[in-house]
């Protein structure tokens, strides 16, 4: 395994961390699904006594899968495991769960969220706290108020870097100087590498500010693992957020049916071929200090891990650019 420092600080993750939503089970928020198919705890705990075994130190987690089942989880399986959490980079975010009317990111709602997430968690301390959208109320009236207090509570001690998690590339351009986060995270896959290009919008902000990219989704939540290749769209359970997505539709997965073939053929036809490649071709973009793929069972951690052993030459990541059209 190896590890990457966070900005100027003196942190490293794992290049492979493990992403947490999972963890949260079934959810809904606001009458929409907002959670993965159901979660076996002693497979979960299978899953992360390996990922430790092979140097992950890196878990992504947030107060919103499960409404804080996902934190408890994980805190639980770390004790069971007999693990001191605090040897381990543990991240979280507030944004999508509130006790309060108004705005998630009210500075009230921001430290109360914090310190529950803290106690699920049973830390003193947040590695990373994220701010874990870009909506910021009309004007962006509550972006000046959620940076002041995100630095109030690093002040306190009881997170040690800031990020900022967003879909849009002006959620990052209006936050970063106002937020001055250390980390920024969304997804980057092959199929999209908008965030991660050097010379893009995201990248630039990257490069100027000395930040580093956290990246998540980078199998394209299983589409690009081969696990659907092939097959008719999956069907899903009430609150998995998958369930009415467009991208597991049969034609959106039989479009890329074509594109795998072709993985294949270069790369090999093992199980484990299309997710180490996935893997790899996004750790090889310089500013991608850690991806953390969802995870459910010790096979998929173990399917995730091989990109450790996985090599792209430059020709192979010009292959693959070309085959998504990607830059």
């Amino acid at each position: 395994m190896e590890y990457r420092i966070l900005g100027d600080s003196d942190i490293s993750v794992s290049e492979i961390g493990l992403g947490c939503w999972a963890l949260g089970g079934l959810n809904t928020k606001n009458g929409h699904d907002s959670g993965w198919a159901p979660t076996n705890q002693s497979e979960a705990e299978e899953a992360v006594s390996l990922a430790i075994e092979k140097g992950v130190n890196h878990f992504d987690n947030a107060d919103v899968y499960g409404n804080g089942r996902a934190e408890i989880l994980l805190a639980n399986i770390l004790g069971r495991l007999g693990k001191n959490s605090e040897d381990f980079i543990i991240s979280s975010k507030v944004g999508f769960h509130s006790d309060r009317p108004e705005h998630a990111y009210m500075p009230e709602n921001i430290r109360s969220q914090c310190e529950k997430s803290l106690r699920n968690l049973k830390r003193d301390y947040i590695d990373i706290y994220y701010l874990h959208h870009g909506d910021f109320g009309k004007d962006d009236r509550y972006l000046e108020p959620a940076a002041a207090m995100m630095r109030k509570l690093q002040k306190e001690g009881k997170i040690r870097l800031i990020g900022q998690s967003a879909h849009k590339t002006s959620h990052f351009q209006k936050a970063v100087p106002v937020l001055k986060p250390t980390v920024l995270q969304s997804w980057a896959h092959m199929m999209d590498t908008k965030f991660v290009v050097e010379n893009g919008l995201v990248g630039q902000l990257l490069k100027n500010n000395r930040l580093s990219f956290i990246a998540f989704s980078p199998l394209n939540q299983g589409v690009l693992t081969g696990k659907y290749y092939g097959k008719n769209a999956p069907r899903f359970l009430v609150g998995d957020h998958r369930r009415n997505s467009r991208k597991f539709s049969n034609e959106s997965l039989r479009s890329i049916d074509p594109k795998l073939d072709a993985l294949k053929s270069r790369f090999g036809d093992s199980e484990s071929t299309l997710p180490s490649v996935a893997l790899r071709f996004i750790l090889d973009y310089p500013n991608v200090a850690s991806v953390i793929p969802g995870f459910r069972n010790r096979p998929q951690v173990e399917q995730n891990l091989i990109a450790l052993d996985c090599e792209l030459s430059g020709g192979d990541m010009e292959f693959i650019r070309g085959l998504f059209q990607t830059a």
